[in-house]
């Protein structure tokens, strides 16, 4: 494939972009760099005006789902319901960290699957710290289940990740076709995950925890939210069930459940909209018209029809390599457009479903390895810096060496299977 000096430009833009957003050099923010890089290619004419407002205005579901589940999750910490959650786990642990570890493990994966990765590593992170506290226990190895828990729940249901949406765009299966493809793999997954981080966390884990922790009452704000979560899970699923875009109704319910608790309490929203991290949505913005760039060069056009190849020789080494360089290639590049590529691959060509269900495994699941490799787990290094627990690259890496590989590998096996 020949290569022009108008592509290794839009290359190198995005690839410096791309840095941005994974190490944020002098704390400029992830948007501003996502951003940045689209403006620049647009100025320079590198990408045509129309084609990346075009790009933007295709993930308009994205948006509106990341709307309402970031509204949902934060009313969900302003009112206390995640830090009562907490509380109650480090309760019935009865000191036992072994119990306390299995609780929060139970519970990040409930709030995985159903308010997505990004509520578990934003919100359910600092209720585990305070809990940990609570119990005179030593934190890290309890938020490290909001980490890892956060990607290998993550494709359970199609409203587990922000990523499943990208992936999937306009062809995300019904919600039966999606369980009978990702239920087994997604057991396969978590229970590797919770094996291998219960075997490199037992002697933390062993030391007893206090047993003198306050009992409060669930706040009547909490009940509120947790019924308006319920029947919004009650909502996306029927949707899910009868084939319809996720978004919408996810703005709905979370604008709506923020209405109706604030006009009861008569108090006013602005503290929960205020709390709501926005920059988000120019991050997915300027992301999509940076793949979109990248897709004009040809180059992932090239790699879906070499895939296309291999899915016609051989479907189940097409699915062990899609799962397989998707997950190394979140870890390089995050997985947000590693999973934006993956679409577009799915878009240009026509995959076998299995091959489709590998990328979405690997953009998901595969950033475990590394502290940079998705979204969520960028969003839980900054929640527990902010408690001033310190996790560095190498530290992580090591630990997700031992957690990742066998939970993708068992992931894919159960696909494939």
């Amino acid at each position: 494939m020949p290569v022009s000096s108008t592509a290794l430009i839009i290359w190198a833009v995005a690839a410096l972009a791309t840095c941005g957003v994974i190490l944020r050099p002098w704390r400029i923010p992830e948007y501003v760099w996502a951003m940045g890089g689209a403006l620049l290619l647009t100025a320079f004419g590198l990408i045509a005006p129309h084609s990346a407002l075009a790009a933007v205005a295709e993930g308009g579901d994205v948006y509106l789902f990341l709307i309402g589940m970031m509204v949902l999750a934060e009313l969900a910490r302003q009112e206390g319901l995640f830090d009562w959650l907490a509380r109650y786990a480090v309760r019935h642990a009865r000191g036992s960290g072994q119990r306390l570890f299995d609780l929060v493990f139970l519970v990040g994966t409930l709030v995985t699957v159903f308010l997505s990765n990004d509520a578990t590593a934003v919100v359910l992170t600092p209720a585990v710290y305070a809990a940990c506290k609570a119990a005179r226990a030593e934190p890290l190895p309890y938020l490290f289940i909001c980490a890892f828990i956060a990607n290998a729940a993550s494709f359970v249901l199609p409203i587990s990740n922000p990523a499943n949406l990208v992936v999937f765009g306009s062809k995300m299966p019904p919600l039966l076709d999606w369980l009978a493809q990702f239920t087994l793999p997604s057991l396969a997954a978590i229970g590797l995950t919770y094996l291998m981080l219960r075997l490199t966390q037992r002697r933390q884990i062993s030391q007893p925890l206090a047993l003198d922790v306050d009992a409060q009452p669930l706040p009547y704000g909490a009940k509120l939210c947790a019924v308006g979560i319920v029947l919004t899970g009650a909502l996306l699923l029927s949707a899910s069930a009868l084939d319809l875009a996720l978004g919408l109704p996810t703005f709905c319910a979370g604008l709506t459940t923020t209405a109706l608790i604030h006009l009861r309490q008569r108090r006013s929203p602005m503290p929960v909209l205020r709390h709501v991290a926005w920059g988000v949505l120019p991050l997915v913005a300027g992301l999509f018209v940076l793949v979109e760039a990248v897709a004009q060069t040809g180059v992932i056009e090239h790699l879906a029809h070499a895939l296309a190849g291999l899915a016609e020789r051989s479907p189940a080494l097409a699915s062990w390599a899609a799962g397989a360089g998707v997950s190394i290639a979140s870890n390089l590049m995050n997985n947000l457009p590693t999973g934006l590529i993956a679409g577009s691959m799915g878009s240009l060509v026509e995959l076998p479903q299995q091959t489709t269900a590998a990328l979405l495994i690997g953009v998901d699941l595969g950033p475990n390895l590394s502290i940079t490799g998705s979204l969520a787990t960028l969003l839980w290094l900054v929640a527990i810096r902010r408690e001033g627990e310190h996790v560095g690259a190498w530290q992580f890496l090591c630990l997700g060496l031992l957690v990742m590989p066998p939970a993708l590998i068992a992931a894919l096996l159960a696909l494939t299977l």
